[in-house]
């Protein structure tokens, strides 16, 4: 295989360690520029890579810029080119599975050389073979003529032939409709059972107790996963859905992990929070349910070197962690080197992301000055994680109202959450922390604030 590779100046250093990278696993590469970290306009060398497997010299291609978005229109302009943008394992292997891309587009900015060199492994090993996706293929293709894609129409008596629907399809069908009923849906053989107090078989998507119609409507609409409490319990929802009740005391048992995990699912808290070791054991415990399974990882120092993090993150999200909290090297932060701690948070966010987990990052606010405090959101919002944490519990002091508005003021605008951490004892905490801007609540007093958000209620 030969592969033509290309870059801007943004993602010049990027494309010297990937072509280094495939040399060295014996892969024929023809770098087609730039040379230099000299400013350059990116559209000349995505062309450049595009020609080439457009014209046949090459059969693959991948170019590198900032962001990938810019080197992805350009490519797409070129007859035969079918370029994709790819920021994970899974958009790499959904482009050359579903879509038979043949050029990938990378965003130096966003992804690092581990991730970079998981994403091009998995687009020159991935083959496009399923019929329907070929098809669609041959669709794609036929724009580049002129033909435009066929619009059929299908009336509600016809039957749909989906004979082709593989094992990965069924899955994510029962998912689908999992998230819909609020029961518990998997795939078995060439069905797909759902259960939300009766069995209810549904074979290759034809329901036999629940109208298909509706089902596909809610589907088509992009419905997600619905967030419920089982029989209420008369916790407020307004408190419960904040808190991820936490057990991280060394001397935690399997008997007291065992009791957590009965009291979360009893009070519809939104996931326990446990060391690795026990997150097996909770996802056992959990299934079924609503409630999550967090673990920490580099926990409680951050001092952990970044590739032991990640090693720790992808255990514990095979064992089927949801939820990472993560802890920064703070001695790096306050020694000014904000590039170590951006590859640090990325390398943990990717294998969260890798893994279809919530990224947290704590960064023991506590220890930090406002500015380092800024300064460690800014570095996490960069590295697309997915919350930022007050505080381990670990450290010389716990969550503040001041921290939390901070923390959330930086993170505006995106869709990152602010969970607060620490010292949070009563349903007073709770509620300063919460108008404060958090979305998430971190405690080990999880019943506690529970009962008396309850009694406020009541009284109310």
């Amino acid at each position: 295989m030969k592969v033509a590779i290309g870059a801007d100046h943004g993602g010049y250093e990027l494309k010297e360690k990937l072509k280094n990278y495939l040399s060295h696993k014996g892969v024929n590469v023809e770098d087609c520029g730039t040379h230099s970290v000299d400013s350059v306009d990116y559209p000349r060398f995505a062309y450049a890579v595009a020609s080439k497997v457009s014209s046949g010299e090459c059969s693959r291609g991948i170019i590198i810029d900032g962001a990938g978005i810019g080197s992805c229109m350009v490519a797409n302009k070129v007859k035969g080119v079918r370029a994709a943008l790819c920021y994970d394992v899974s958009s790499a292997r959904n482009s050359r599975e579903h879509n038979d891309a043949n050029v990938v587009t990378l965003g130096a900015g966003l992804i690092g050389f581990e991730l970079a060199k998981q994403i091009i492994d998995m687009f020159l090993s991935t083959e496009c073979t399923v019929d329907r996706h070929k098809k669609r293929v041959a669709m794609i293709d036929d724009l580049d003529t002129g033909k435009s894609p066929s619009s059929p129409t299908v009336s509600s008596s016809t039957p749909v032939d989906i004979s082709n629907l593989d094992s990965e399809d069924l899955a994510k069908i029962a998912g689908r409709i999992q998230s819909i009923i609020g029961g518990t849906c998997t795939a078995v053989d060439d069905n797909i059972v759902c259960s939300d107090g009766k069995n209810v078989f549904i074979h290759y998507g034809h329901a036999t107790d629940i109208d298909p119609d509706e089902i596909k409507k809610m589907i088509d609409a992009g419905a997600g996963r619905i967030g419920y409490t089982p029989n209420g319990k008369d916790v407020p929802s307004d408190v419960a859905k904040y808190i991820d009740h936490t057990l991280l005391k060394p001397q935690a048992t399997p008997e007291d992990i065992t009791k957590l995990c009965n009291e979360a699912k009893e009070y519809g808290f939104a996931a326990v929070c446990v060391n690795s070791c026990y997150v097996k054991l909770c996802s056992q415990l959990l299934m079924g349910t609503d409630v999550e399974v967090c673990s920490v990882v580099g926990f409680p120092l951050g001092a952990t070197p970044s590739e032991i993090k990640a090693m720790e993150a992808r255990r514990a999200i095979r064992d089927g962690a949801k939820e990472i909290d993560m802890v920064i090297n703070v001695g790096k932060l306050k020694g000014g080197d904000d590039d170590y701690v951006l590859r640090d948070i990325r390398m943990v966010t990717e294998a969260c992301h890798d893994g279809s987990a919530i990224c947290k990052v704590i960064i023991e606010a506590a220890m930090l000055t406002d500015e380092e405090k800024v300064g460690a959101c800014q570095l996490s919002k960069k590295a697309r994680a997915d919350f930022v944490k007050t505080s381990t519990g670990f450290g010389p002091g716990g969550a503040t109202a001041h921290d939390v508005a901070l923390m959330s003021e930086v993170v505006k605008g995106t869709k990152m959450g602010v969970k607060a951490a620490g010292g949070i004892k009563s349903y007073a905490d709770a509620q300063k922390m919460i108008q404060a801007g958090a979305t998430r609540i971190g405690a080990s007093a999880g019943i506690k604030i529970s009962k008396e958000a309850k009694e406020v209620t009541i009284s109310n």
